[in-house]
């Protein structure tokens, strides 16, 4: 905001003349209240890395958990007349087996249970769908079998009910389009006076690992957050704030600013508009509380509240009734960690218990079965049953691909296999924790030629001159041989797709994760893909392989050495 001046003495006689009676009204006092990046951790949690924080003085702080979050709620709440709670993207995606079993459906209950009102996009919330997120969970809309794959019976013993907050994007769009696919911003009113909430999604959700997703694109943030600023001007509302899923990193302190600043949140800071009175941020899973100059020169906060339910940030606003504007040098901001020396609030209490509860259930139930063990364990081909088996799932749930590839000791970044399975009944639980990290199959088209570089990059000369060997597991339709006695680069020969020798010149469906295909595995071979299509989500895929019937594990057969 820009703050009024009194000019000459005419002005200053004019104030000091005025009755008691005519005195100015006081400001109307608004709280914001914020998670970010919560990701389904309602279940407290005992390791160092999601479970402590350090404070400004290097002491450890044990925090975070659904029932402390929601005490430590109604404790900032108390005494406040205006009070709005909200988040800033990513509270779906959930890890943890009892939200990831339910489909993010506890992660609803525990937002609607504190009072969320609503809550910026964040790239995770594009891990499914556009409609999932738009229609299940902020609608309540069930998919696939009630009560298996979707609308829950909840810890209260109702039928999933759907978000009672609002989901909000302004830069999320349709490819081509420049309208926001989800509603831009959110308007709430305090005594009359009202605060607008610029929502915005970080720009690397389209072509991000887990929300790739080809039919939407992103708008630029700076752009899209001063647009909006400008159409909440018009419509009278001089309150303003951006709540971006987008954010950086500043010291170690989550009630500091360090000097060293990085991540493109602080870009963002410096050139958004002056109209915002205050930027909450979120996605990097870090901390800080700053005060920055807007392009006027005015103080706002810049703040964010580390990830996973550790941190509430707590903002308090103060506005002029007459301008119904942000009085910016009144502003407060202060992170206030979860710690677990509170009463925990029972009824989260018993919803977690709850959730956990099912998850036992929900895991335990047979969604297959294997007439033999299947491991990661690989050969001198670094052929393993269990990449081969992931392979030969990834084809079967593409778009009509020609063939499937899958990292299995990846160059760099996670591997995405990640537990063996025995022979007999295998459970949901078993094969959520085989394969996968919630990463779509994308079906793309790729040359021959890039399909014979993947397979030469499966040999990297390293920065000290050896030569690591990172294996490819392809699907069950090709075969290639190999020759470690020739040049890196020069090793592969004799590849087959369905018995028919791989044309280099030639266009190919290609299966494969989208972190592999972004080169986040370290394969540089798929570079300029094209026509990608999505499809499932790894786990998923896997589940619907294994439930078309006993299923075998994969010969050793399809990577070839030359004696």
């Amino acid at each position: 905001m820009r703050l009024p001046l009194l000019i000459g003495a005419a002005a200053l006689v004019a104030v000091t003349a005025q009755p008691a009676s005519a005195s100015p009204r006081p400001p109307v006092d608004v709280q914001l209240l914020s998670i970010t990046d919560f990701h389904g951790y309602i279940t407290p949690q005992n390791n160092a890395a999601d479970g402590t924080i350090k404070d400004g003085a290097g002491n450890t702080l044990v925090v975070g958990g659904a029932p402390y979050v929601s005490t430590h709620l109604q404790n900032l709440r108390n005494g406040k007349r205006n009070s709005v709670t909200f988040t800033t993207g990513d509270d779906f995606s959930g890890w943890p087996v009892e939200v990831s079993h339910h489909a993010d459906e506890p992660t609803v209950e525990f937002l609607n249970r504190i009072g969320v009102q609503f809550t910026a996009a964040g790239n995770h919330e594009f891990d499914r769908s556009l409609e999932f997120t738009r229609d299940h969970m902020g609608k309540g809309r069930c998919f696939g079998e009630v009560g298996l794959d979707s609308c829950f019976t909840d810890s209260s013993g109702r039928r999933f009910p759907g978000a009672r907050f609002e989901i909000s994007s302004a830069n999320m769009t349709r490819k081509g389009s420049t309208r926001p696919v989800l509603q831009p911003f959110v308007i709430k009113r305090f005594q009359g006076v009202p605060v607008g909430f610029i929502n915005l999604t970080t720009p690397t959700t389209v072509g991000g690992s887990t929300s790739y997703q080809p039919d939407l694109d992103n708008l630029p943030l700076v752009e899209t957050a001063n647009k909006y600023a400008a159409i909440l001007k018009r419509m009278g509302v001089e309150a303003i704030v951006a709540n971006v899923h987008e954010g950086g990193a500043a010291g170690a302190d989550f009630n500091g600013c360090g000097a060293t600043k990085s991540g493109p949140i602080w870009d963002f800071a410096r050139d958004a508009s002056p109209d915002i009175d205050a930027i909450v941020t979120g996605h990097w899973h870090w901390f800080f509380n700053c005060s920055l100059p807007d392009p006027a020169g005015n103080p706002r906060p810049v703040v964010e509240a580390a990830n996973h339910g550790r941190l509430i940030n707590e903002i308090n606003l103060k506005i002029d009734r007459r301008t119904r504007d942000v009085i910016r040098t009144a502003t407060t901001a202060r992170n206030h960690p979860v710690t677990r020396d509170v009463t925990p609030d029972p009824a989260m209490v018993a919803m977690v218990d709850y959730w956990n509860g099912k998850a036992k259930v929900t895991g335990a139930r047979q969604i297959g079965t294997l007439t033999g063990d299947v491991t990661r364990v690989r050969d001198a081909d670094g052929e393993s049953t269990l990449g081969n088996l992931v392979a030969d799932a990834g084809r079967a749930a593409s778009a009509g691909a020609d063939l499937a590839m899958v990292a299995v000791a990846p160059v760099k970044g996670s591997n995405s296999l990640r537990g063996d399975l025995k022979a007999g009944p295998v459970t949901f639980a078993q094969a959520w924790a085989a394969w996968g990290y919630a990463n779509p199959v994308l079906t793309v088209s790729v040359t021959g030629a890039q399909v014979e570089q993947a397979l030469e990059q499966q040999w990297q000369t390293q920065t000290n001159g050896t030569v690591r060997f990172a294996p490819l597991a392809v699907s069950g339709n090709v075969r290639f041989s190999y020759d470690v006695s020739k040049p890196v680069g020069d090793r592969v020969s004799g590849v087959l797709i369905d018995g028919k020798p791989l044309d280099t010149a030639r266009t190919y469906r290609l299966a494969a994760l989208a972190y592999t295909l972004i080169g986040a595995d370290g394969y540089s071979a798929f570079a300029g893909y094209t026509d990608a299509v999505r499809g499932p989500r790894d786990y998923e895929a896997l589940r619907s392989y294994l439930g078309t019937g006993p299923v075998s594990p994969p010969a050793l057969d399809r990577a070839q050495p030359l004696l």
